[in-house]
């Protein structure tokens, strides 16, 4: 299985370089150079096994023969023995054709578990038969900095900084991160927003000179093997509503695009999707291209669904590639040039090309709270502001009701508390298994918005652990 830049300028890699790559020398994101697929066949067989044989089968199909397949099976069993439900990742029916997919069951309570504690095994399995220790550096806008860490602390083989906005995550998101004692675990609040965070990120992978003195790796969503393990849930989704038979429609709460970038590539895979509904809160840039064809970025807006502020979605570029027919040059020329203008007009061609499976919607902060209190009464479901943002969207999802709408319920009430609260006046409880982490001190740095004091905190760091 060979993996190319979406910017069409690096050379084609294999799986496991493209695990440990992050972003391709040319500044793009490696997708597989030709898709794998399933047939209808061998989707339905999906149905009744455990949660991990559907996802050695999925991830394994760009793997290829990187790992032997019994060494991948391994993996999964114990990757996803960590979650609390033993389907993994369970539906919920709220109303006729309504689900929840709760996607919360992880360790850190969020849906960024279920790629994580994966891509932790696999960088072990590679790092160890390589002889290396890495760098690992990620932004993260709440769950993924807590989720790495999680999936990270007190491996051998790697070493983690976690990047993430001063004051513009919950309490029990820093929490999962800053009170990690690990030796091989470092936290930074940056005085920023996420997309400050993001764009330093992206700045230390284009420093060659940076990226190989610390031996630098990203676990974001920019990460192929992320997508790939995010993509194993709709498919065990969709079969438990009917799939092959009938297809099934997902909303899904994102800002930066890879959890609804994944539902294009298991749709990519065979899966058979109707449709597929973006929902935003007010930083709102997927929903306006979407459903104008103007990706354009505004100022973030602070919201109570924080790990959705965010206003430069990563792996829409991934998309952006496919909708140009795979020019790479078309798409490097795009991406270079939003970059410096914050605009991107997409072709009609390949706007028509993404509403085929896309659509936008964007909600309100007041709509937001309606939602949580309106879902509680009727339903007797705490969720979280994200799935809220979901499940309104989901109200404006118009299609032959005979088709299920499942939303991605991507994180616990419990990490939102405050939020919850306010919204139904009802404080959201921590699932027992959970470790209390109010008391437990808090260990990390602040540093401005500023590309190179981070990189040389990074430096010091990597030379020391």
């Amino acid at each position: 299985m060979r993996y190319v830049s979406t910017r069409g300028q690096s050379a084609p890699i294999g799986f496991l370089d493209a695990v440990l790559a992050g972003l391709a020398p040319d500044g793009g994101l490696y997708v597989p150079a030709e898709w794998p697929s399933f047939t209808a066949k061998q989707i339905a067989a999906f149905a009744g096994k455990p949660y991990a044989e559907v996802a050695a089968a999925v991830v394994g199909k760009f793997v290829g023969d990187d790992i032997p397949a019994d060494d991948l099976l391994q993996m999964c069993e114990e990757a996803y023995a960590t979650f609390a439900h033993t389907a993994v990742t369970p539906v919920k029916q709220l109303t006729a054709n309504r689900y929840l997919l709760e996607l919360f069951h992880g360790p850190t309570l969020a849906f960024k578990d279920v790629a994580m504690q994966l891509l932790g095994r696999l960088y072990d399995y590679v790092l160890e038969r390589q002889s290396r220790k890495m760098t690992i550096i990620c932004a993260t806008s709440g769950d993924t900095g807590g989720a790495a860490v999680e999936a990270f602390r007190g491996r051998k083989n790697a070493r983690i900084v976690a990047l993430f906005p001063e004051g513009r995550i919950s309490e029990v998101q820093r929490r999962f991160m800053t009170t990690a004692t690990d030796a091989n675990v470092a936290c930074v609040s940056v005085l920023g927003s996420f997309d400050d965070c993001q764009a330093i990120v992206k700045q230390a992978f284009q420093d060659d000179q940076f990226r190989h003195a610390v031996d630098l790796s990203g676990v974001n969503s920019i990460n192929w093997a992320r997508i790939a393990a995010q993509s194993v849930y709709y498919f065990t989704a969709a079969v438990a509503l009917g799939a092959p038979a009938r297809e099934v429609a997902f909303v899904v709460p994102t800002g930066n695009f890879g959890d609804a970038y994944a539902a294009f590539v298991a749709k990519t895979l065979g899966l058979p999707i109707h449709s597929v509904t973006a929902a935003t809160n007010s930083n709102d840039i997927l929903a306006r291209a979407f459903e104008d064809g103007r990706y354009s970025r505004g100022a973030v807006a602070a919201t109570q669904s924080p790990a959705m502020d965010i206003q430069v979605a990563s792996n829409f570029e991934r998309l952006y590639f496919e909708a140009v027919r795979r020019d790479g040059v078309e798409t490097g020329r795009a991406f270079r040039a939003f970059a410096d203008t914050g605009l991107l007009d997409i072709p009609p061609a390949a706007h028509a090309w993404m509403r085929e499976l896309f659509r936008g919607a964007s909600v309100s902060e007041a709509d937001t709270a309606k939602t949580m209190l309106s879902t509680l009464n009727e339903t007797g479901e705490v969720v979280d502001p994200h799935t809220a943002v979901g499940l309104a969207a989901a109200q404006g999802v118009r299609i032959d009701p005979a088709i299920p709408v499942v939303v991605l319920s991507t994180a616990h009430p419990a990490k939102f508390p405050e939020a919850v609260q306010a919204a139904t006046g009802l404080l959201p409880s921590t699932p027992r298994a959970t470790p209390d982490l109010s008391k437990k001190p808090e260990k990390f740095e602040r540093l401005p918005a500023d590309g190179s004091s981070v990189k040389a905190f990074v430096r010091t760091f990597a030379a020391n652990s």
